[in-house]
C-alpha cells in the first residue's frame, strides 16, 4: 500500500536547482516534498566539469549569471560545508584572428550586463600565461568566474534542505505527475503524494512530465564527455575555454587536470551514461595544443552524465503555459551549474510571490508551442 503525503510543494529532481528550491521554499515557510530517482546531485549537477562562469554565456543568461554569482561567494557560510569554490578567473581563448573578433564583441555586448571582460592580446597572455600553446593568439579574462567542486554543490544543498524541514526522497523516481483537484497528485512506486504547486527540476526527464500537461518540447539528451588526470605540480591557475569550443580545463588544488570536450554515450531509459574512448583522446589532444606541459600526465578516470539540452541551449524557467501552479526549470544545455543556486531561488519567488526579480521570458517554454519532443533513448550528442 502507497505512503499517502499532502504538502505545499512537490519538487521533482534533487539536482542543484530543484535542491536549492526546497531551501528557499522552507525559508518562506512552505512543505515540501522533493523526489529523486537516484541520489540528490548525482545527476548532471554531480558530473559536470565545475565551471562558475558568466563569461561566454548567452545574453539572455547573463542577468541570471549575474544574480547567481555574487551567491556563490557566501555558499560555504550558507551551506554549512566547503564547495570549494574558488574565484580563480576563466579565460576564454583565441586561436585565429576571427576568435579575437568574436571575444571583443562579446566583451562589447556584456559590458551592457555589467560584465567587464579583460581583453588580452598575444604577448600579454604569454607573459601571464607562460604555460599556454603557441596556438593561442589571445583571450578574454573574467576575474569574477572560477571553479568549484560538483560532487559537494548538490548534495550539500540536499543536506541543508533536508535540515529546514524538507521531505527528501531518495531511490524515488516520479512514475507519474497529474492534475488533482485545484492542485497535483505525483506518485512513485511507494508514494503518494498531494501537493499545491508542482516544480518540475527533472532534468532530461523533464520533457516527459511536460509533455503530460500539454507542453511538448524538444529536449534532447546532452552527454558531455570528462576525463582527469593524476595530481600534478599546480601551475593552470586560470579555468580554461575556447572560442568554438571542443575542450575546456581546469586544475584543482590537489593538481589533478579536469578536462571535458566531445561526446559520451548515454541511455536515458535506463539511466547510464559512459565516455568513449575515441572522444577522450580527442580532448586529451587538444587540451595539449593549448597547454603543452600536460604532455607525459596520466589520466585516472574518464565518465560522461546525462544532461538536457535545448535546441536555442537555453533553459525552460517558468510558469507553465497550460497549467496553473506548475512551474519549469530544465534544459540547461551542459551549463547550469553556476545557475543552480539561484534558480532555486527565483522558483521560490514564482511560487511565493508570483513573478521573479529576474527577466525570465527568454526562458519561458510557449517558445516551443507546437514543437514535437524529441528524447531517444540513447543518444551520442554532446555541448
Amino acid at each position: 500500500m502507497s505512503e499517502r503525503l499532502r504538502v505545499d510543494v512537490t519538487i521533482v529532481g534533487g539536482g542543484i536547482a530543484g535542491c536549492a528550491a526546497a531551501v528557499a521554499l522552507r525559508k518562506a515557510g512552505l512543505t515540501v516534498v522533493l523526489l529523486e530517482k537516484n541520489l540528490c546531485g548525482a545527476g548532471a549537477s554531480g558530473v559536470n566539469f565545475g565551471g562558475v562562469r558568466q563569461q561566454g554565456r548567452h545574453l539572455a543568461e547573463l542577468p541570471l549569471a549575474r544574480r547567481a554569482r555574487p551567491l556563490w561567494d557566501e555558499l560555504d557560510e550558507r551551506l554549512g560545508e566547503d564547495v570549494e569554490f574558488q574565484a580563480t578567473g576563466h579565460l576564454k581563448l583565441a586561436r585565429s584572428d576571427a576568435d579575437m573578433a568574436q571575444l571583443e564583441r562579446y566583451a562589447q555586448d556584456a559590458a551592457e550586463h555589467g560584465l567587464r571582460l579583460k581583453l588580452l592580446g598575444a604577448s600579454t597572455l604569454r607573459s601571464e600565461h607562460p604555460w599556454l600553446g603557441p596556438d593561442v593568439v589571445g583571450a578574454s579574462l573574467c576575474a569574477e568566474d572560477g571553479q568549484a567542486n560538483p560532487r559537494l554543490v548538490g548534495p550539500a544543498f540536499a543536506r541543508l534542505a533536508r535540515r529546514l524541514g524538507t521531505d527528501v526522497r531518495e531511490h524515488a523516481a516520479a512514475i507519474s505527475a497529474s492534475r488533482s483537484g485545484d492542485g497535483f497528485e505525483t506518485r512513485t512506486d511507494r508514494l503518494e503524494v498531494q501537493s499545491r504547486f508542482l516544480v518540475n527540476c527533472a532534468g532530461v526527464a523533464a520533457g516527459r512530465i511536460a509533455a503530460g500537461f500539454g507542453e511538448e518540447v524538444p529536449l534532447r539528451p546532452l552527454v558531455p564527455n570528462m576525463l582527469v588526470t593524476e595530481p600534478l605540480p599546480f601551475f593552470i591557475n586560470r579555468s580554461i575555454g575556447v572560442c568554438g569550443g571542443g575542450v575546456y580545463l581546469r586544475q584543482i588544488a590537489r593538481g589533478n587536470a579536469i578536462l571535458g570536450g566531445g561526446d559520451g554515450w548515454g541511455d536515458t531509459e535506463c539511466n547510464r551514461s559512459r565516455p568513449m574512448t575515441g572522444t577522450s583522446l580527442d580532448a586529451m589532444t587538444s587540451a595539449l595544443a593549448l597547454v603543452p606541459a600536460l604532455a607525459g600526465s596520466l589520466v585516472i578516470r574518464t565518465w560522461a552524465g546525462i544532461d538536457g539540452e535545448m535546441p536555442d541551449s537555453i533553459p525552460v524557467i517558468g510558469f507553465s503555459a497550460t497549467t496553473p501552479n506548475l512551474v519549469h526549470a530544465f534544459g540547461f544545455s551542459g551549463h547550469g551549474f553556476q545557475l543552480g543556486p539561484i534558480v532555486g531561488e527565483i522558483i521560490a519567488e514564482l511560487l511565493t510571490q508570483g513573478r521573479s526579480a529576474s527577466p525570465l521570458a527568454p526562458f519561458a517554454i510557449e517558445r516551443f508551442a507546437g514543437a514535437t519532443q524529441t528524447l531517444p533513448s540513447t543518444a551520442g550528442v554532446g555541448q
